[in-house]
C-alpha cells in the first residue's frame, strides 16, 4: 500500500462543484494521471492525480479539510 500526498497547502475538496459526484471512491481502481481530488489555493483549484494504478482503499479527509505539503490524502493498494 501507498499514499498519493498533497503537493501543496490549502482545502482539500472531493468533487469539481458541491452539487457533483466525488472524484472517486473508496474502492474505485485509477489509473496514473486521472484526477481524484482538488486542492484551492488562493481560489485557484489544482488537480490532484493519481501516481499510481491502484484501488483507492482508504479516503483520508473530507470536503473542505485544511492539507499541509506531504499530508497523506489517500490510501491506494495495488489492483
Amino acid at each position: 500500500m501507498s499514499t498519493v500526498n498533497a503537493q501543496m497547502p490549502g482545502v482539500f475538496y472531493r468533487r469539481p462543484a458541491p452539487d457533483k459526484e466525488a472524484f472517486v471512491e473508496e474502492g474505485v481502481v485509477v489509473e496514473v494521471g486521472q484526477t481524484i481530488g482538488l486542492i484551492e489555493v488562493m481560489k485557484t483549484f489544482n488537480e490532484i492525480k493519481a501516481d499510481q494504478s491502484g484501488r483507492i482503499s482508504k479516503i483520508l479527509l473530507e470536503d473542505g479539510d485544511e492539507v499541509e505539503p506531504g499530508q497523506s490524502l489517500f490510501e491506494v493498494e495495488d489492483a
